[in-house]
């Protein structure tokens, strides 16, 4: 059983005062796994590259850089990185880049993918192909750890960045994957809420008829490890006093901390509302594929890439185990 990150507890406490916290506990966890050999994808602007280099120096990554030398010296130059100690993979451009980042992964030299300066797509493309992607039988999709200073808890959302309209099957996966990153960040008890813009469940919007579905399914076994709630409205997922107004009695009401969102627009705006309006970080992870994909974006801070990078390790971490465990 990995290290407790987020502490989930089974009342609401007073939220941490400070920023970062939730991250900061995040990182020290993730800081006592060896650090992760890591193929940084055309890191050819300073944010990136700073993403790996402040990865390394505080030992979460071992990176390996792939991308087209000149380009990536020079970006170091004119930063005043120091990217001696790292392996560089030459490229001609960014779809080069990406497909030679990929084929590091199915070598076995690298244990997760990081996005540099260059497009999602483009990057994604090369992890789905069909002959030379690092694709597995489940769905790919995208989770948030978000930190909310006015929340006591972290949490996760999905899908906000890869599924733009998942059918019910896709969202077997997305819900299967959440669960098992939560367990991978230590979490002792996933609370699963499927949000909607109602808790009860009418023909007339169809994801109410979904979560309804995911949860029979959760109690049929075919979704495992967490217990399930929904349709869910937000307020009722995440505040007990919504859920007892309502008279809402279960164990995910007013308690979740894994929030699944009905499509990619509704998880957009949950997740920048939050981090707009509520001040809050977003750490993000892609899952689904052989190894953990950090994606970064250049508005986040060093402390959220830096999260994202932590995230990676512990998902990383628990595969190895999991893998361990079935050999034995």
């Amino acid at each position: 059983m990995p290290d407790t990150v987020v502490p989930m507890p089974d009342t609401i406490t007073t939220p941490p005062s400070r920023s970062h916290a939730k991250y900061d506990r995040l990182i020290e966890v993730a800081l006592k796994h060896e650090p992760m050999p890591t193929a940084v994808c055309h890191p050819c602007d300073a944010v990136s590259l700073d993403s790996a280099v402040e990865g390394a120096r505080l030992g979460l990554l071992k990176p390996i850089l792939v991308g087209p030398p000149a380009r990536i010296i020079d970006v170091a130059a004119r930063n005043d990185f120091d990217i001696s100690p790292f392996e560089l993979v030459a490229s001609a451009h960014s779809h080069d880049s990406a497909a030679k980042a990929v084929e590091l992964v199915r070598t076995g030299q690298a244990q997760a993918l990081m996005k540099g300066s260059l497009h999602t797509d483009e990057l994604m493309g090369a992890v789905v192909a069909r002959e030379d992607g690092i694709r597995t039988a489940r769905r790919i999709s995208h989770c948030f750890v978000m930190d909310v200073p006015s929340h006591p808890e972290a949490l996760i959302i999905t899908d906000a960045a890869v599924n733009i309209a998942p059918t019910l099957e896709d969202k077997i996966d997305i819900v299967q994957n959440a669960i098992d990153l939560a367990h991978a960040l230590g979490v002792a008890e996933v609370r699963v809420a499927i949000l909607s813009a109602m808790e009860t469940v009418n023909p007339r919007v169809p994801s109410t008829i979904e979560a309804a579905a995911l949860c029979k399914m959760a109690d049929r076994g075919q979704i495992t490890g967490a217990v399930l709630d929904g349709p869910l409205a937000l307020d009722n997922a995440i505040s007990p006093e919504a859920a007892a107004i309502k008279n809402i009695a279960s164990p995910v009401a007013g308690r979740a901390n894994v929030l699944v969102v009905p499509d990619l627009e509704a998880g957009n705006m949950l997740a920048k509302s939050l981090s707009f309006l509520a001040g809050a970080d977003a750490a993000g992870v892609v899952l689904g594929a052989r190894v953990p994909i950090i994606l970064t974006s250049r508005a986040d801070s060093l402390t959220t890439r830096l999260a994202s990078c932590a995230v990676s390790v512990l998902v990383a971490a628990a595969r190895r185990a999991s893998a361990s465990a079935a050999v034995a």
